[in-house]
């Protein structure tokens, strides 16, 4: 058997000695990997600033296509409302002219027309009846059919030539 002994005192280590020790040791791993995550900082940080600039150029690239497409946005708004207008006109003439054709198809033969005037919502009729019994069944005619909703018989008076009437039709339907 052996025995290792050792007779020499152990001398107490200084503090300076210590951290020469670590220093030597430790502090290299630590400043490696110190510098380490740096570099990756570094890098991490160079990617975000290209994120960065790319963002905003795609917000000024989108600013300036909608300052482009802004003026075409409102001459579009412009047309549609000229559309509707013209629409709503189109929808006006439509119903007046199918108020004029419907008035011509119930037209009698016994009565002469002198004056006629064609409104958005009805019509003024003067003319003139051969017979009483002509303007009486043509006025019958439009209340049975009711086409309008106001029929309105203004005058009538007796000629030598029959009886001069004036008539008004509203609110064609």
């Amino acid at each position: 058997m052996k025995y290792k002994i050792n007779l020499l005192n152990q001398r107490e280590i200084s503090f300076v000695d210590k951290v020469v020790y670590f220093s030597l040791n430790y502090l290299r791993y630590i400043i490696v990997i110190t510098q380490l995550i740096i570099i990756f900082v570094f890098f991490y940080r160079f990617q975000l600033d290209q994120q960065i600039i790319d963002l905003k150029e795609a917000v000024l690239q989108k600013k300036e296509i909608i300052q482009v497409s802004l003026p075409l946005l409102k001459e579009a708004e412009i047309v549609e409302k000229k559309q509707e207008a013209a629409k709503t006109i189109l929808l006006d003439q439509e119903k007046t002219l199918s108020m004029f054709k419907y008035f011509l198809s119930i037209f009698p033969k016994g009565l002469v027309l002198k004056q006629m005037n064609l409104e958005k919502n009805g019509i003024e009729i003067v003319g003139t009846a051969i017979q009483v019994d002509h303007l009486r069944a043509f006025i019958n005619l439009i209340k049975k059919e009711q086409k309008f909703k106001k029929v309105d018989l203004k005058s009538i008076k007796k000629t030598e030539f029959g009886y001069n009437f004036e008539l008004n039709l509203f609110q064609f339907l």
